[in-house]
């Protein structure tokens, strides 16, 4: 009876501590499972981490930079500035320096200056503003100054021309009233329609300008809507017309100091308003072999206006020679007098080659056209012999 005891007592103590062993199995495991999503969370966290690095990586692309608000200054005395305006005078020997905001700027100089080494101008890029330098200021520098801001993405800038800023610049010289030029002579076309500039520039702003012209020898009149003075440009010659042709030249004075610009030859050339347009007619479209040939191309325009003709045929590959001939004629257009322009190409005893498209080329200063008509060659009917 009490080994039965015995034996029972320690079956349960078995019993007490296998149940014991399989909680802490179930803790564990509840333990672990209930870990996983944090060790989720930190691997979604270096996740994070890394695409963070990877993206600091990356080249980013440098945002586009614009110079905004440019503007002008003159450098007068060392640390003073003053605004700049539509015009500036310098007087000729001393230094010229302008500044102006932008990072970078560019800038654009009188035709003299540009051919010019001499080392007088200078032009550096400071980190917000660049500045132009010109040393020792002659009569001929005077002209136009303009400084572009520059649009720049990475290296790449171009000029912004909508926000240039430019300065009619006067560099007045007691000895030379207008700037000086190495042509006697200069030879400017007048076209019908097209406004025409006698640039009689005046290093001095106060000088007084008139037009001459040589024969006869007269002052031109200037009355601001057919002819006007600017003196930033000269004389513009608003509609030209035949009568304005000849030698003229500009005489300026200030003061005591008289003297005469280069003379500017006005040749007068009627412009047409537009290219011309041919008409072209064969005598017949279809021709037999022996027989002859005229194309006839004409054009109706505007007087006074020369017109070229020039012709492209079938007999020309192989060299076949053609005579054309070409005229002109007054023509009556309901009330207006017109021109009537016509160029003839006459082909002798036609041939097999002959045959094919025949093209005139109408040409104009305003441009050219074409107009073409095809020929058909048939052989030569040979006529029958009468019975007695």
């Amino acid at each position: 009876m009490k080994w039965r005891v015995m034996f029972g007592a320690l079956l349960m103590s078995l019993l007490v501590v296998q149940f014991g062993h399989c909680q802490n199995e179930d803790k564990d495991a509840k333990s672990a499972t209930e870990e996983k999503p944090k060790e989720k969370v930190q691997t979604g966290k270096g996740a994070g981490k890394k695409t963070k690095t990877s993206t600091a990586k990356q080249k980013k692309k440098q945002p586009a930079q614009s110079s905004q608000g440019a503007y002008l200054t003159q450098v007068v005395n060392k640390g003073k500035f003053q605004r700049v305006g539509d015009t500036l005078s310098v007087p000729a020997g001393e230094t010229l320096e302008l500044r102006c905001k932008g990072a970078p700027v560019q800038w654009a100089v009188p035709y003299y200056l540009e051919e010019e080494d001499a080392g007088r101008l200078k032009m550096v890029q400071h980190g917000r503003y660049g500045t132009l330098i010109l040393a020792n200021a002659t009569g001929a520098d005077t002209g136009e100054y303009t400084c572009y801001p520059m649009y720049c993405e990475d290296t790449d800038c171009r000029k912004e021309y909508d926000k240039a800023v430019k300065v009619f610049i006067f560099f007045p010289d007691p000895q030379e009233l207008f700037v000086p030029s190495s042509d006697y002579y200069e030879v400017i076309q007048l076209r019908t329609n097209w406004p025409t500039v006698l640039p009689c520039q005046v290093t001095n702003p106060k000088a007084k300008v008139t037009l001459h012209r040589e024969f006869p020898p007269e002052e031109v009149k200037v009355d601001g809507t057919e002819i006007s003075f600017d003196v930033k440009r000269g004389f513009t010659i608003h509609r030209p017309k035949q009568y304005h042709a000849g030698s003229l030249s500009c005489e300026a004075s200030l003061g005591n100091l008289r003297q005469s610009s280069t003379k500017y030859m006005l040749i007068y050339v009627n412009y047409p308003s537009a290219p011309p347009a041919p008409v072209i007619q064969a005598s017949a479209s279809s021709v037999s072999v022996g027989s002859n040939l005229q194309v006839t191309c004409i054009v109706v325009g505007e007087q006074d206006v020369v017109v070229e003709f020039t012709w492209e045929y079938p007999g020309q590959q192989i060299g076949r020679p053609l005579y054309t001939q070409d005229s002109v004629e007054a023509a009556n257009n309901i009330g207006r007098l017109r021109q009537r322009s016509l160029s003839i190409i006459m082909v002798d005893e036609v041939r097999d080659v002959d045959q094919g498209t025949y093209t005139c080329t109408a040409q104009n200063l305003e441009g050219s056209r074409s107009a073409s008509t095809t020929v058909k060659v048939v052989p030569k009917v040979n006529a029958k012999p009468r019975k007695p």
